[in-house]
């Protein structure tokens, strides 16, 4: 049977300039002052849920079992959207139902949702604009003191997701998109290892030809310090996806493009 551990993660588009991520970890060492807290990332832009998500999915799974992860990427704080506590067969997560649990929704085993009703987890407050410190972060610092999941609150049979996007056939190419631009300004894909395998298999052919907003690419390279500097090139990275870069420049800014731009792969 999963139990908590001590630990809990933190994902927020806070920031660092404000009092609000030492508020939440306050909140949670006055509760437990034997917690151990690590910041996953308070950069997340502001109100960016699908960025947050993406975040917390590509780290999650690295943590010991057990781990309570805690997501506060919030545009609706106050609202009557709903406070979410969640258990997977590894892993515990604390996040408002907004789609910022859509990435661990669908790659968890075993998922139980519950809504965060009991008002033993809640501080007292004025406002109801900071739900981070005075909601998510007590429930996360409880759960570590292991109080009964259950005693949260009822069973959610359904709760907020956005659609994930899948690459599609298209006649003999496969079509992906941008999933992520990283500080490097990498584009990452949501074409993978797989799917640049199936492509290889169709085509008949050993180097993929890779598409976006007008440039072609001819095959693979194995790190960012291979090919020209005056053209994208392509890799497979550490987490099996297909990534376009610039050898030592942002393929963001390069190429002017973003998040959810067509990728094709023939």
């Amino acid at each position: 049977m999963l139990h908590p551990s001590g630990l809990i993660t933190l994902l927020t588009d806070f920031g660092e300039r404000d009092w609000f991520v030492a508020s939440m970890k306050g909140v949670i060492l006055t509760i437990n002052p034997q917690a151990t807290i690590v910041d996953l990332n308070h950069q997340i832009p502001s109100h960016a849920i699908e960025e947050g998500a993406y975040v917390l999915k590509s780290c999650y799974r690295y943590f010991p079992e057990g781990t309570i992860h805690l997501a506060v990427v919030d545009p609706g704080v106050g609202s009557r959207r709903r406070p979410l506590i969640v258990k997977s067969s590894r892993y515990f997560f604390v996040a408002p139902d907004n789609g910022l649990l859509t990435h661990i929704f669908a790659q968890e085993q075993d998922v139980e949702v519950r809504e965060i009703e009991n008002k033993q987890y809640y501080l007292e407050s004025e406002g109801r604009t900071f739900d981070g410190r005075d909601l998510f972060a007590p429930a996360a610092a409880w759960l570590t003191r292991r109080h009964a999941f259950s005693s949260y609150g009822q069973v959610c049979g359904e709760y907020s997701a956005f659609p994930i996007a899948v690459p599609r056939w298209e006649q003999m190419a496969l079509v992906g998109e941008v999933e992520y631009v990283d500080r490097f300004g990498n584009l990452i894909t949501n074409l993978t290892t797989e799917h640049v395998k199936e492509v290889q298999e169709v085509a008949k052919r050993l180097h993929p030809l890779i598409r976006i907003a007008g440039h072609l690419i001819d095959g693979l390279v194995g790190s960012y310090a291979e090919g020209e500097a005056d053209s994208p090139h392509a890799l497979i990275n550490s987490d099996g996806q297909l990534e376009i870069f610039f050898k030592q420049a942002r393929a963001s800014t390069r190429l002017k493009i973003g998040a959810h731009e067509a990728v094709t792969l023939s």
